[in-house]
């Protein structure tokens, strides 16, 4: 028997990290180098609903995700282009302080 190499495997069978596109500015790249984000229900005291909008670095939260670079500038681009809605499937009043204050803490950690 003959020994199978990358090589000699299609290209369509080759089993290759995930690519997934960024909120923001739209780009692709690996996975592991995007924050997923996801959609959580939220009350408030007065009795009404907000969806919060939260960082998932362990990628282990349930629910639709999204995918985003963490850093600021695809956030507001995100936000700007109201892409949070869009990609998570949600509406009403999205919350993104959680995301905001998790970019902030990894960019002085960093």
């Amino acid at each position: 028997m003959f020994e199978r190499t990358t090589e000699q495997v299609p290209a369509h069978r080759r089993r290759e990290a995930p690519v997934r596109t960024c909120i923001g500015c739209r780009k692709h790249e690996l996975a592991v180098d995007l924050l997923r984000i996801v959609a959580q229900d939220c009350e408030t005291g007065d009795g009404s609903e907000v969806v919060a909008i939260v960082p998932d670095p362990r990628r282990r939260l349930p629910g639709r995700g999204a995918w985003l670079h963490p850093v600021s500038v695809c956030l507001r681009t995100a936000e700007r282009r109201r892409a949070f809605g869009r990609a998570l499937r949600v509406s009403g009043h999205l919350d993104i302080s959680a995301l905001e204050k998790y970019l902030e803490n990894r960019h002085e950690h960093s």
